[in-house]
């Protein structure tokens, strides 16, 4: 745990100095974070969205993530000994009760219920059952989070990792708005599927909603600054 606080702490002031350079930060908060364990829930429009969104955060969160980043040499190595959540396909049950392990410190975890980058053409994909599933199991409540940002801003950068091509789609400067909501609690039997599909599709309902705000403030708020930075 050490390790992975001096790694936090030393990687959020670079982190924060980029948001507040190369992006124009909107952040609303419908409220302060309730303390103790959290889970984080956001859309996913870009690669980018886990550093800026856990830059925004006061304390240190472990992030479920694509396998993927962490076979990029460099990135993959830093995000292990940050403590991050490695999301392997087939593997996701694993994935959850690593973040399981953190909530039931009392820390915050973040998990993106896509599991996958938004549609680059605009919309949002169907919820996946893991933020249910964690919200279920361990009673901590979710923070929904809706980002807005320019997708014609969007950078597809092609790579090959492990011997397989893959594409990143970075979102490097421009617009970036970011609306927090109000914790969400859920109960229930997380063996009941219906019950968990029907807690995916509410948490994702919430966070849409709020990235619709995030939308409409971007379009309302005229003359935004370079920088503009509230941490959660």
């Amino acid at each position: 745990m050490i390790a992975e606080k001096a790694l936090y702490w030393a990687s959020k002031p670079v982190v924060r100095t980029y948001t507040g350079t190369m992006l124009k930060m909107d952040i609303q908060r419908k409220g302060e974070l309730p303390a103790g364990a959290k889970i984080i829930a956001a859309n996913h429009p870009s690669t980018t969205d886990p550093f800026f969104v856990a830059a925004l955060i006061r304390h240190q969160s472990f992030i479920l993530i694509n396998d993927i980043l962490f076979q990029v040499p460099i990135l993959g190595e830093y995000l292990r000994r940050s403590g991050h959540i490695s999301v392997k396909p087939g593997h996701g049950q694993e994935a959850l009760d690593a973040a399981l392990e953190y909530l039931k410190d009392g820390r915050t975890v973040m998990i993106f219920p896509e599991g996958e980058i938004s549609p680059l053409t605009g919309g949002f994909h169907k919820a996946r059952t893991g933020v249910a599933r964690l919200a279920l199991a361990s009673g901590a409540p979710v923070i929904p989070v809706g980002i807005h940002l320019l997708k014609e801003r969007i950078h597809s950068i092609r790579s090959v990792v492990r011997g397989r091509v893959e594409y990143g789609h970075w979102y490097l400067r421009g617009p970036y708005n970011v609306t927090v909501g109000t914790p969400l609690y859920y109960q229930g039997n997380v063996e009941d599927h219906p019950h968990v599909r029907s807690v995916a599709d509410n948490v994702m309902h919430h966070i849409i909603e709020l990235s619709r705000e995030s939308e409409n403030r971007f379009f309302h708020t005229p003359g935004m600054l370079t920088g503009a930075f509230e941490a959660l």
